[in-house]
């Protein structure tokens, strides 16, 4: 092993475990906590207590752990230990088995009392992949039958300390120390973080679906992302910060990170749709609401032949009447042009021309069909104006009513029901009494051409038969909600 390869030696590894009411940081509490301290191969202390969570422990949580609500009925409160423990703790390498959940929960305590906590994680799970790949499972009660460990009592936190450090010194005594070390650094090694950012913000952010907001000074808003993992998404924007030079005045500008979690991809991807045209962060290039929505009317004149015009007033109800939606005007009038030229239409009749006597210019280079002379039938040439565009047609809600469609987290066992009505995202609720309880009457929404395009990307799918990833359910029409035009 070189002289640089010392972190077996010179660190002292905190092993820890701990008990709870629940799996969720934000609202259940410890119950127990057990830490055993390694250093240079010797166990060198121990620190253990029973915590009162000032909440009930379940008759399931009870079972599992086997700590009852009578023994901790006069254990001490977190706060009361929090200074030990965060002496204890102090410089030492924080190691637990799936470390996100208790490092999770010892941070949650101490910000309840309004204090930072931050340390060096190492993670036996990741460990465990780490040195051996070639197995599929990693969990403690994987771990102990495969590599021969001790029985110890499962679900109390010295007897899972114990069972971690066991496959520590196995695993080190298997690979040797030069390996053992190589996994040590990778694990330990903190990704990169903006210097005006806490070096311990990433474990804060969940690994699930969402859309995250990076603020600067004075709480200006700076960026909105989605990801269906926040905490992976955030930290590729960290590592690659400087790979433009948007992106180092952005990490530069970086004070805070909040993020809102969803149950799944669709429900992020429409909330940020959503921030980014309602908050307007400074560093969103895409996305941004426009001003108004061009889309193409067609209409037969007074001899038959179907004509264009460019409309802004759109109503969703009709959608199906309409052809393409486009940020401007220019944007809408170059799709026309493309349009007349590829399909030899006429000029004049599409709105490419002012009113004049005489052909249009399209039939002066013998690319018009002379149907603004009258010269082309006009069945003929209505259809092939329907033929052209045919493609930009938008689609007519296709239900009765508004729908709900039901994302649902197995992680966190969130649910997210997504009310849609005519393209428009009305509300997100979160279960079925709300759902109960809604009125689409007084809901202000705004028809947006990003949103339409991601909700027949959802929708249409499943209604050509291909499966997709949530449910929909069909919702009563109470009342209606006022769509609102951008």
């Amino acid at each position: 092993m070189t002289s640089e390869s010392t972190v077996l030696r010179s660190a002292t590894f905190a092993f820890l475990d701990i008990e709870t009411t629940g799996g969720n940081s934000a609202r259940d509490r410890i119950t127990e906590i057990g830490i055993r301290f390694w250093r240079d191969g010797e166990v060198v202390g121990e620190w253990q207590t029973l915590l009162n969570p000032q909440t009930r422990i379940s008759p399931f949580i009870e079972s599992f752990t086997g700590i009852s609500n009578d023994m901790v009925a006069d254990a001490p409160l977190f706060e009361e230990v929090a200074d030990e423990l965060a002496e204890q703790l102090k410089d030492k390498v924080f190691v637990a088995h799936n470390a996100r959940f208790d490092y999770g929960f010892i941070k949650a305590e101490f910000r309840r009392l309004a204090r930072p906590f931050s340390a060096r994680v190492l993670c036996t799970v990741k460990l465990s992949r780490r040195l051996y790949p070639e197995f599929r499972r990693h969990n403690m009660d994987a771990l102990i039958a495969r590599h021969g460990l001790a029985q110890v009592q499962r679900h109390r936190a010295m007897g899972d300390v114990s069972a971690m450090l066991s496959f520590f010194e196995k695993a080190r005594a298997e690979k040797g120390d030069e390996s053992f070390e190589a996994a040590l650094k990778v694990l330990l090694q903190r990704p990169s973080v903006p210097s005006n950012l806490p070096p311990d913000i990433l474990d804060d952010l969940p690994r699930r679906p969402g859309v995250y907001r990076f603020y600067g000074e004075n709480d200006v808003l700076l960026y909105v992302g989605k990801s269906t993992n926040i905490a992976q998404r955030v930290a590729s924007h960290f590592s690659g910060d400087h790979n433009s030079a948007r992106g180092v005045r952005m990490s530069e500008s970086l004070r805070r990170v909040e993020w809102t979690e969803t149950a799944g991809e669709l429900g992020a991807l429409l909330l940020e749709l959503r921030q980014i045209k309602q908050l307007k962060p400074l560093f969103n290039r895409r996305s941004r609401a426009a001003k108004n929505l061009v889309s193409i009317e067609l209409s037969r004149n007074g001899t038959g032949y179907l004509q264009a015009r460019l409309v802004r007033e759109i109503e969703p109800h009709r959608l199906g009447d309409y052809f393409g939606l486009f940020r401007s005007k220019r944007d809408a009038e170059r799709a026309l042009s493309g349009i007349t030229a590829k399909n030899d239409l006429c000029n004049k009749l599409l709105g490419l021309e002012p009113e004049h006597d005489g052909p249009c210019f399209q039939r002066t280079l013998g690319r018009c069909k002379g149907a603004c002379e009258g010269l082309e039938n006009v069945e003929r040439y209505n259809l092939r104006v329907q033929i052209a565009f045919h493609s930009l047609r938008l689609k007519t809600w296709p239900w009765s009513g508004p729908v709900g469609i039901v994302e649902h987290n197995r992680d966190s066992g969130r649910t997210d029901i997504l009310v849609v009505y005519n393209w428009v995202h009305v509300a997100t609720l979160h279960d079925e009494q709300e759902l109960q309880d809604f009125s689409l009457s007084g809901q202000a929404v705004t028809f947006d051409l990003d949103s339409y395009k991601l909700l027949m990307a959802a929708l249409m799918d499943r209604r050509k038969g291909v499966e997709k990833p949530h449910r929909i359910i069909e919702l009563p029409a109470i009342g209606q909600p006022d769509v609102l035009m951008p």
